[in-house]
C-alpha cells in the first residue's frame, strides 16, 4: 500500500483555514529565505489527494500549484475539469489506496481538508504527520481535527523551528495500519 503523509499547516489554536476557507493568514510566514522543506517534500511524493473544497480553493490560486503529479479529489458532486492530472473519486479510502498501489504510486500527500483528513485518520490510513504550526491565533475557523476518532499515539520523528516562528512537527503513528 502507498504511504500517506499528511502535510498541513495549522494556526496555533488548531485551525487550518478561516470559517470561509480563507488561508491568507499563512502569508505571515511566507519567506524568500525558506520554503520550510516543501520542495524536497514535493519531490518525494507520487500523488496528492484532497477534498473537493480544498481542490476548489487551489483553483483560485491562478496557476495550478501541483504540477507533474496526479491529483485525486474526493467528491460526490459532479465536478469536471479539463486537466488530465486531476482525477475525481468517491471510493472508500482503502479501496482507493489499493488502486493507487496497482498504479505504482508509493507516497501520497494528504493535502486536506478537514473531513477527508478525519476519514483517513479514523481509518488509521495516515503513515506520517507533518504539521506546521503557524504562530497566530485565528479564534475560529475550520479545525484541523474536524471529528473525533480513535486515540493514536505518536512517535516524534523531528521538530524544526524557523525564524518566522513557524514550528514544524513530524510524527509517525506508533501502531501500523489496522
Amino acid at each position: 500500500m502507498p504511504r500517506v503523509i499528511l502535510y498541513i499547516a495549522t494556526s496555533l489554536d488548531g485551525y487550518i483555514a478561516r470559517t470561509d476557507g480563507g488561508i491568507d493568514w499563512l502569508d505571515q510566514v511566507e519567506s524568500a529565505a525558506t520554503d520550510y522543506g516543501y520542495a524536497d517534500f514535493y519531490r518525494g511524493i507520487d500523488a496528492l489527494v484532497r477534498g473537493s473544497k480544498t481542490y476548489e480553493q487551489a483553483l483560485a490560486f491562478g496557476a495550478w500549484p501541483y504540477p507533474g503529479k496526479p491529483s485525486y479529489v474526493y467528491t460526490r458532486r459532479p465536478l469536471t475539469t479539463d486537466r488530465n492530472d486531476v482525477i475525481f473519486t468517491a471510493l472508500a479510502p482503502r479501496e482507493w489506496l489499493t488502486q493507487c498501489s496497482a498504479a505504482g504510486l508509493g507516497t501520497i500527500w494528504l493535502v486536506g481538508g478537514a473531513r477527508l483528513l478525519a476519514t483517513f485518520q479514523q481509518s488509521r490510513l495516515i503513515d506520517e504527520y507533518v504539521i506546521s504550526v503557524v504562530p497566530t491565533l485565528l479564534g475560529s475557523g475550520i479545525p484541523l481535527w474536524a471529528a473525533s476518532g480513535p486515540q493514536v499515539n505518536m512517535t516524534c520523528l523531528e521538530t524544526r523551528t524557523y525564524p518566522s516562528g513557524l514550528v514544524q512537527l513530524r510524527y509517525r503513528p506508533v501502531l501500523s495500519r489496522s
